[in-house]
Parts: C-alpha cells; sequence; structure tokens
C-alpha cells in the first residue's frame, strides 16, 4: 500500500506538475514573442530621427544658401585694396562701419562677393581697381630706375612699354651700370614688401671688381660687416667657377644694389659691374638682356609666400 501510495503520489505528482510546467512556457513565449514587437516602437522612432536628421540636412541649405560660384568674382575687401583706396584690413573696418556700397546697397557682411560688372563706391567714391600685373626683365646697361637723372639715360618703363596698361612700378632701384632682374608691378603690397630691410628673400649677384679679390677679404665678407651703422649679413660669397678672382658671386637679401657696391668698395675694391641673376627664386632662365615676361601664377604666389 504504501508503495502505491507512494506511486500514486509520485504519478499523480507528475501529471499535476507536467501540466502547469507544460501550460507556464506558453505565456513565457508569448512574452518573449512580444519582446520584437516592443522593439517596434524603438525602429519607428529611430526612423523618425533619421528622418528628422534627413530634414536638418535638407534645411541646411534653406538657412544659409550658397551663392553660385560666378567666374572672377572677388571678395569686396580684396576689391577695395586692389583700387589702392587702403589694405584689406582697413577695408573690413569700412564695411563693418557701413562706408561700402555695391550697386547703390550698403553692405556689411564680411565675405561678400563683387561680380563683374558691380559699382562699388567707397566712403563716397567709386572705385576701379586693377588687375595686378607682374612682369619680369633683364634689364641691360645704360637704363635707370629713377626719373631725375636727365635725358642720357632712359628709363626702365621704356623696356615693358606696352605691356599693360596697368600703372606699374619697378621694385627697388638699378642705376645704369647694373644689369640684371628687375620686377615691376601695380601690386603696392609686394613693392612694399620687398624694400622692407627685414624681408626674408634672398638674391643673387655676380660682381665684377677691378682687382681680384684677396681670399682674406672674402673670408671676412662671409662673417658679414657694420655699414653705416648697419649690420649686413652676406648670405653666400664666392669665386665663380672658371672665372677670374675678379669675378664674385655674392647672396643676401638686401635688394638695395647700393649695398652690394658698398660691401666691395668697404674693402677698397672699385666695383665695374653688378648683375642680379636671381630674385627671390626667379632667375634669368630662357630671358635674354633686354627682354621681359609675365610670372606665372606659380610664381606670383611663391613671391608672396616669401
Amino acid at each position: 500500500m504504501n508503495n502505491k501510495e507512494g506511486n500514486n503520489k509520485r504519478s499523480g505528482s507528475r501529471p499535476n506538475s507536467s501540466r502547469p510546467s507544460s501550460n507556464k512556457p506558453k505565456p513565457a513565449m508569448a512574452k518573449r514573442a512580444q519582446g520584437p514587437k516592443k522593439e517596434k516602437p524603438t525602429r519607428t522612432s529611430g526612423k523618425k530621427i533619421e528622418a528628422a536628421t534627413t530634414d536638418k540636412v535638407e534645411k541646411k541649405p534653406n538657412q544659409a544658401p550658397k551663392r553660385p560660384k560666378v567666374a572672377d568674382e572677388i571678395r569686396l575687401n580684396k576689391y577695395i585694396a586692389n583700387s589702392g583706396a587702403c589694405s584689406r584690413r582697413d577695408a573690413d573696418i569700412y564695411i563693418q562701419s557701413g562706408n561700402v556700397k555695391v550697386n547703390g546697397i550698403p553692405v556689411t557682411e564680411m565675405g561678400y562677393m563683387v561680380k563683374p560688372g558691380d559699382v562699388v563706391n567707397f566712403d563716397g567714391a567709386t572705385l576701379t581697381p586693377e588687375r595686378k600685373e607682374y612682369i619680369l626683365l633683364n634689364k641691360p646697361k645704360n637704363f635707370t630706375t629713377a626719373l631725375d637723372e636727365g635725358q642720357e639715360y632712359r628709363n626702365v618703363l621704356e623696356l615693358v612699354k606696352g605691356s599693360t596698361t596697368a600703372k606699374i612700378g619697378a621694385v627697388g632701384r638699378m642705376d645704369k651700370n647694373t644689369t640684371g632682374l628687375l620686377l615691376f608691378t601695380n601690386d603696392t603690397d609686394m613693392i612694399r614688401k620687398f624694400t622692407l630691410p627685414n624681408q626674408k628673400s634672398s638674391k643673387i649677384y655676380q660682381v665684377s671688381l677691378d682687382k681680384n679679390l684677396k681670399f682674406e677679404d672674402l673670408e671676412k665678407m662671409s662673417k658679414g660687416l657694420v655699414l653705416d651703422g648697419h649690420r649686413v649679413h652676406i648670405e653666400e660669397v664666392t669665386y665663380i667657377e672658371n672665372e677670374a678672382k675678379s669675378e664674385i658671386g655674392i647672396k643676401l637679401k638686401s635688394a638695395n644694389v647700393k649695398v652690394v657696391r658698398n660691401i666691395f668698395e668697404h674693402f677698397s675694391y672699385d666695383v665695374l659691374r653688378i648683375d642680379r641673376v636671381a630674385f627671390a627664386g626667379l632667375t634669368k632662365k630662357n630671358l635674354p638682356r633686354g627682354n621681359w615676361r609675365f610670372l606665372t601664377e606659380q610664381e606670383i604666389i611663391n613671391l608672396k609666400n616669401v
């Protein structure tokens, strides 16, 4: 009896425990099945987020529309600077203060682009800026940059006459006996840059002396010297290969040819001729004496970054 009762209890307990256990997973499965359903709102919200993000991207052009780029358009401050009225920095101040008009309308927007045909009025005057021109000349003898030496020596501007209608000027000075590279431009910023005493660009000159340069004098020059109270740093001074010892190559940053002459005169040498063979990276290659050419875009960029 005990065994039967025990068997009955065990057998009875199996169906009783199996039935509820078989029923319990069903709601559990239902709950697991509902799990993904609950994620649907998450997906929907994700789509909403994506849609909102898409909307934001689509709204950006409406909030800050970009003007189609027009050929030869130029920033307003650069347009003003090119006219010679003032520097770009000062032009920005005039623009912000409302003293600049484009086609009769005051413009205070920084970075405003001026299109060809626009009329720019700066502080009450209409501007007519010139295109920047850069011309390199291989200057011959008996031409000078000075305008007050009478009619005996002609001005270097005669050699580049007809090259441009822009009002160009020579960068630095050259006397009648000095030959070689001479830059012309109407870019006042560049002219100012290459006439400053602390400029960083190098120039190379070939100097012809009345007698051979002593080696000890060459060594003294290479260490630099003081002229008229100013320290002159000479980057390099050497004898020219396969030439007489009176033919000297000298490299320094000064664009003032007079400084080159004074260096050798300081050591009691008479300078017969000075020829500038390199100017801030520009050379006389394919440029015969008396000829000129326009600088390339890359050469202009290089000069501005020197």
